[in-house]
């Protein structure tokens, strides 16, 4: 088998080739790749000469795509997920480009390493379900800055279970409205209802003052679950869909 690989390696380094297509514009050469992002779309790259070898670049379009689709690279959680990704393939990000200087000597290793993270960065719409709800909560914590509305993070209570509960956020009083207790959930199914329900249940002697409970809820990037929506209600808890978190500013902000 082994001696059958190089004229294998060959036939794809020739469809390689075959397949990725070169177009002047402007000062810089359009390098349209056979690679699919997950739009099914040829990845395309840029390549300019510099004074000391060559400028490659995705002009922006991988992050900018990322926020079209809603994932948008602000908060904590998305930034490191970012810079992690980026570091790997020793790629700069210059505003919302991606890009890279190579030499004649590694234009090709440096061409493959900004092709990588570029699929690499698309691949993070895809991040796993604890960074989709770390992603969403920094969306909420934004959302609220941006608003004015003061809040604590992550505020601890210890329950009746003898555990520590963490509520994602807590908004005090400002003598209008009571203390409220705010969480977000980036997947409202109904397992995620239940936990949400149970510690605050469980931290109800544990509270001073009085609070009033309201959940944010993802309707944007997935569908809440009406078994989750009738257990929040059921317990008195407020809802708030992302999708329409403007109607519930004069209640937050009061």
């Amino acid at each position: 088998m082994i001696d059958n690989m190089p004229r294998l390696l060959d036939r794809y380094m020739g469809w390689l080739r075959d397949n990725t297509l070169l177009r002047e514009v402007d000062e810089w050469v359009e390098i349209t790749t056979p690679f699919l992002d997950r739009h099914n779309d040829c990845v395309q790259i840029y390549a300019k000469p510099s004074d000391d070898g060559f400028v490659l670049t995705d002009h922006g379009y991988t992050i900018d795509d990322l926020e079209f689709c809603g994932f948008k690279m602000k908060g904590d959680t998305r930034l490191e997920l970012l810079n992690v990704t980026l570091n790997g393939f020793g790629i700069r990000r210059i505003g919302n480009a991606l890009q890279v200087k190579a030499s004649f000597e590694d234009f090709a290793l440096q061409m493959q390493n900004l092709l990588q993270a570029m699929l690499a960065v698309n691949d993070l719409y895809y991040t796993s379900r604890s960074n989709i709800a770390s992603a969403f909560a920094d969306d909420v914590a934004l959302w609220l800055k941006e608003s004015d509305i003061c809040f604590r993070r992550n505020v601890e209570f210890n329950g009746k279970s003898g555990l520590n509960v963490a509520y994602d956020f807590v908004i005090p009083s400002n003598g209008i409205h009571s203390n409220v207790a705010l969480w977000s959930i980036g997947n409202p199914s109904l397992q995620s209802a239940k936990k949400t329900v149970f510690d605050w249940g469980d931290t109800e002697d544990a509270r001073d003052g009085i609070y009033v409970p309201y959940v944010v809820l993802d309707d944007v990037n997935g569908r809440v679950s009406d078994n989750a929506k009738g257990v929040f209600v059921n317990y008195g808890m407020k809802l708030v869909y992302w999708s329409g978190r403007r109607a519930a500013l004069k209640e937050l902000a009061a």
